[in-house]
């Protein structure tokens, strides 16, 4: 089986720093592609950044644009989300996702085959 591990999560006053990262263990390719996703009680699950072409190409929303910077090591199969100029409205869970191969577009989240815990990020 695949799993997805998140750590990295807290709490940070606004304008602060905070690095997510989400270690994949089990039988899956290195450079598959991966996102970083986020929700709050009551809202949709929210996409915040996402890999493709085996990490070589980045993806983000208007949202985080500018503020957070995805990125990923194939060997260690983990995938990073550095979250820079924090804001209260960045406060939510966040989970990563992945799936078993490299494409050549951001995904959907109804595309993704494996997703984590969850880690929750709180800006006050």
């Amino acid at each position: 089986d695949v799993q997805l591990v998140e750590s990295g999560g807290g709490s940070v006053q606004a304008g602060g720093s905070l690095k997510l990262s989400c270690s994949a263990s089990g039988f899956i390719f290195g450079a598959s592609d991966r996102g970083w996703y986020r929700q709050t009680p009551g809202n949709e699950c929210e996409s915040v950044a996402s890999t493709y072409g085996g990490g070589s190409n980045t993806h983000y929303s208007d949202s985080v644009k500018g503020r957070f910077t995805i990125s990923q090591d194939n060997a260690k199969k983990t995938v990073y989300l550095q979250m820079d100029s924090l804001k209260p409205e960045d406060t939510a869970m966040y989970y990563c996702a992945s799936v078993n191969r490299r494409t050549w577009y951001p995904l959907s989240a109804n595309q993704y085959n494996y997703w984590g815990q969850g880690t929750q990020v709180t800006v006050s």
